[in-house]
């Protein structure tokens, strides 16, 4: 494949109070067991669950799920279907190669211009027609729409791959639902925000690299909408800065887990009560590697901006609003131009005293 080929609350302050992590913060980040939210009666969340939830949040930013009801057999068959995607010909998987015009599909690092990230990857909206702003520019109201594209083979991709993002969807709920609870809200706080979702999924594959100490496979960052969960295989590189040191953190690969990290959207909701937190995927020069990622992503119409319910005279908003319809149109352009400033970041809407 080109150059590839070549080579919360105060409850949760008190120590005594924090909640018990199956992994310790010494170790790695918290691992959280899901399954009672399947098993409370009335749809309750459990005190100590929330507590979980808001630790996790607030003091790394991410988490691993266990027992989050997603069923295995659809993970398996949608990572199935990406290794035989992505092992087929460059020319192939290039006949649905993404561009300005088609913001779906296939691309690489060599169609990119981005040789710092050794990758290549398949990115599909969970809406299959999806409403978006036509252009960036603020005083431009034309909308459009983004639709998949899907390759002939494997013949089960798309189906696979439909499969996999409805239960996907679940679980975000069911997480945005114990974010709120944690932040003081109703369970369906942020569940209008989701009617016209933009989000979607992206297949990654990590081919093994030659000289694994001169490229990432994804550059340090963080990720601009609500929410993520990755399904990373039993390679992993996946590593996570841990805010209260600055040192990078490799997350280990759990069997049938997810790990889960807050986005720049529930950063500015929260009023920076949780953090969207730096984080970057390391190669390997022996083995090739993939990961799925779901990307939560609310209706291009919504306004981010820190919940009113957050915010008092000792709490002032540190964040102006912003459009993410906007937002996102400018962040899909700069894939394809170079553009004359530097790509949007939710710090531009930073209020600074």
């Amino acid at each position: 494949m080109g150059a590839l080929e070549d080579f919360n609350h105060a409850f949760i302050q008190d120590h005594e109070h924090r909640p018990k992590l199956t992994i310790s913060e010494a170790d790695g980040i918290p691992t959280i067991d899901l399954s009672p939210i399947f098993n409370s009666p009335g749809g309750d969340f459990p005190h100590d669950l929330v507590r979980q939830i808001a630790s996790a949040s607030r003091d790394w930013g991410f988490f691993l799920v266990v027992n989050h009801g997603v069923p295995p057999e659809k993970r398996r068959r949608i990572e199935a279907a990406a290794r035989e995607f992505f092992g087929q010909s460059l020319e192939e998987k290039r006949k649905v190669r993404r561009d300005e015009g088609v913001v779906t599909g296939y691309f690489d690092t060599e169609l990119t211009k981005n040789v710092r990230d050794w990758k290549e990857v398949f990115d599909f909206m969970v809406a299959d027609t999806t409403v978006v702003p036509a252009s960036p520019e603020p005083e431009d109201d034309e909308l459009t729409q983004w639709t998949n594209q899907w390759p002939e083979y494997p013949p089960e991709f798309r189906e696979a791959c439909d499969e996999y993002v409805k239960e996907l969807e679940k679980l975000g709920h069911k997480l945005m639902e114990l974010i709120a609870v944690s932040l003081g809200l109703p369970p369906k706080r942020f569940q209008d925000y989701f009617k016209e979702q933009t989000s979607f999924v992206r297949l990654n594959h990590y081919p093994p690299c030659p000289s694994p100490e001169l490229a990432l496979g994804v550059g340090r960052h963080k990720d601009p909408g609500v929410l993520t969960v990755l399904a990373q295989d039993d390679v992993g590189g996946l590593e996570v800065k841990r805010k209260r040191d600055g040192e990078w953190i490799q997350v280990k690969p759990v069997p049938d887990s997810y790990v889960v990290n807050v986005g720049d959207i529930t950063q500015v909701w929260s009023n920076e009560k949780y953090e969207s937190v730096e984080h970057r995927a390391m190669v390997n020069s022996k083995k090739e590697r993939y990961s799925i990622a779901f990307f939560f992503n609310p209706s291009h119409s919504t306004i981010v901006e820190p919940l009113e319910e957050l915010i008092d005279p000792q709490n002032p908003p540190k964040y102006k609003s912003y459009s993410w319809g906007k937002f996102l149109s400018n962040r899909k352009r700069s894939n394809f131009k170079k553009l004359n400033v530097d790509n949007i970041q939710v710090s531009h809407f930073k209020i600074t005293n």
